[in-house]
């Protein structure tokens, strides 16, 4: 009871929507569709099989406005910063997958994300055009409290299942991402989604126009609630979630269920080694498969064994007689039976065979309990199971592959990965991306002092490498004396570390501003290091690629790349020329006052086939 009298209008549209719901769309009247419904005119505009939604075009325009945000290092909250392969990145993930694309485009092999569900009570950032301009969301996504954490009121809206663009908005946060996203994957890579009944619909059909209907590999069943629900108010338990999987290309497939060898035994001594007994009913009635349907007669006993009049068999007859001969039936003791076949061991073409749709792994409730027993406290509620990404990284990234979340959480992501080269000695990598988004400061979590989501994900991957150090200390016979990869960078979304020269958009009030842009570029705050790593990734290099600190300059990726920041002259340039890179940056500041040896310079470069630039 609000206290207020009855909406006519409101009233009257409950109504409607009661007898004809199929001319509205997130609560409100489809004009068109009520026109088709109650006239002749029926004249659908552009009229064909497409996803659409109240605010897709500022999706699209979200997604090209470039970005000039970078990664700032934290080496003391990383674990061997200088070596790791491993990342974790805190920031806004839309703008961090924007500062990615160069530096990893097309070198993910496997994503795996876990996005708000839009259950009515998730609070995510989503462009909208409805109340704010381009420039308003992005002060927005950049508000920070007095700490410098993300602010909920201003980083997050609740996307309520009562706004009259509740689809509408939790598609156009998702469109960007994954288009983003689609760039980063390997030719030969995979994205796999967590979803459940509230999006799955809007989900396929979105995937299905950034990546291709081609390119759907499967709508995977995981069985999540362990107990039924007896609160649900439609008297249905909803105890099943959905993995949504599709590849880069059409062509790549997923490794499969690892075939059980302990199957195949050899209890008849046959030279042809191991085997398994497999039935030999096959999938086509008479009318299709008339060869498959026939009488087969044990020689030795008379005995005759018809089909199924559903299915036949397996084999025409001319197969079956050389199997019988091949000594390869085996014919049932009891005559209501029926023969089965011998599959040897040593005829498998694959140690894989179909990965079945419906995931047998472990319930939410099991990775509410790995979480707990880890951090030793009640931190984020509802994560993912292990085994449920371990079984799904594990069907496509191996070797030294590496796995992206960006919807991180409490990082189950980093930790599967982690105890996956354990487990194997592989070598797989992962880039984690989670926003630091303030943590309910009643709960125990903060209370215990983390601020933040992204605190959690840190301090969980520092436990799970002390865990698997201590198991590797005790227990060096399990893991092979193989060297593992146990740490850690961190890295913080950041303005630039340089001034943005607009010479497009001078006026009268910034014509100062924007002239010391033009000839100091460098922000009086930044540091060396954080300038190097933005030099890196805008450059296309990675962020774990090997640098080496010479005299003067830094040597990125065994010498490709040099970036020098604090002196140039003519033995620093020399230096640096002998070294044969295939790219130079620096910046411009250190050639002041000498244009003769940036002159000089240039040319020296342009002989030397070097491509070499000065910010």
């Amino acid at each position: 009871m609000n206290g207020e009298s009855l909406n006519i209008t409101q009233d009257n549209l409950d109504k409607l929507q009661t007898i004809f719901p199929d001319i509205f769309s997130e609560g409100k009247i489809d004009m068109e569709k009520f026109k088709a419904t109650f006239s002749d005119d029926i004249n659908f505009q552009n009229e064909r099989y497409v996803l659409n939604w109240a605010g897709k075009a500022d999706a699209f325009k979200v997604l090209q406005i470039p970005t000039t945000a970078t990664l700032k290092p934290y080496p003391d909250q990383s674990i061997n910063f200088d070596t790791t392969q491993n990342v974790y990145i805190e920031g806004e993930n839309l703008e961090v997958l924007k500062v990615l694309q160069k530096a990893y485009y097309g070198k993910i092999k496997v994503i795996e994300i876990d996005p708000p569900y839009n259950t009515g009570n998730d609070s995510f950032i989503y462009p909208d055009s409805f109340k704010e301009n381009k420039s308003d969301y992005e002060k927005r996504i950049g508000d920070k409290d007095e700490e410098g954490y993300l602010m909920k009121e201003g980083m997050f809206r609740k996307n309520s299942k009562d706004s009259g663009h509740y689809h509408s908005n939790w598609l156009s946060m998702m469109y960007p991402r994954l288009f983003l996203a689609k760039n980063l994957l390997t030719e030969d890579g995979a994205i796999f989604i967590h979803i459940d009944d509230n999006e799955v619909h809007n989900l396929r059909m979105l995937m299905n126009e950034i990546f291709g209907e081609e390119n759907f590999i499967g709508e995977f069943i995981w069985h999540s609630r362990q107990n039924v629900d007896s609160r649900s108010l439609t008297g249905a338990s909803i105890d099943h979630e959905y993995v949504l999987c599709f590849v880069k290309n059409n062509g790549t497939r997923i490794r499969g269920k690892e075939i059980n060898k302990a199957k195949y035994t050899n209890p008849d001594n046959d030279a042809r080694g191991p085997w398994m007994s497999s039935p030999m009913d096959g999938i086509a009635t008479k009318d299709k498969r008339s060869n498959l349907h026939y009488t087969i007669v044990n020689s030795e006993t008379g005995l005759k064994y018809d089909p199924s009049p559903e299915n036949g068999w397996r084999f025409q007859k001319s197969t079956v007689e050389e199997l019988v001969k091949d000594n390869r039936i085996i014919w049932p003791k009891n005559p209501n039976s029926k023969p089965r076949f011998k599959r040897y061991l040593n005829e498998l073409n694959n140690d894989f065979t179909g990965f079945s749709s419906m995931l047998d792994v472990d319930f939410t409730s099991q990775g509410t309990r790995e979480l707990r027993e880890l951090m030793e406290m009640e931190t984020i509620k509802f994560p993912k199971p292990k085994s449920l990404i371990k079984t799904l990284i594990n069907q496509l990234a191996s070797d030294e592959d590496i796995v992206l979340d960006f919807f991180s959480g409490s990082a189950t992501s980093a930790q599967s990965v982690l105890e996956l080269n354990s487990t194997d000695n592989g070598k797989r990598k992962f880039i984690l991306v989670q926003l630091p988004e303030q943590l309910d400061k009643d709960s125990d979590a903060s209370k215990a002092g983390y601020k933040t989501i992204a605190d959690i994900g840190k301090e969980r991957i520092r436990r799970v490498i002390k865990k698997i150090e201590k198991e590797r200390t005790e227990k060096p016979d399990m893991f092979n004396n193989g060297k593992q990869d146990l740490g850690f960078k961190v890295f913080k979304l950041s303005p630039s570390n340089f001034k943005i020269w607009r010479g497009n958009e001078i006026t009268e009030e910034n014509l100062v501003q924007q002239l010391d842009a033009f000839t100091n570029p460098v922000r009086e705050e930044s540091k060396n290091d954080n300038m190097l790593f933005e030099l890196i990734l805008k450059a296309g290099y990675l962020l774990t690629n090997k640098i080496e600190v010479k005299e003067k300059f830094y040597s990125i990726n065994e010498g490709e790349l040099i970036i020098a920041l604090e002196e140039m002259n003519e033995k620093i340039i020399s230096n640096i020329i002998s070294a044969q890179p295939k790219k130079v940056i620096t910046l411009d500041n250190l050639f002041t006052g000498n244009d003769q040896l940036k002159t000089n310079t240039v040319l020296q470069m342009k002989d030397a086939s070097i491509e070499f630039k000065t910010i």
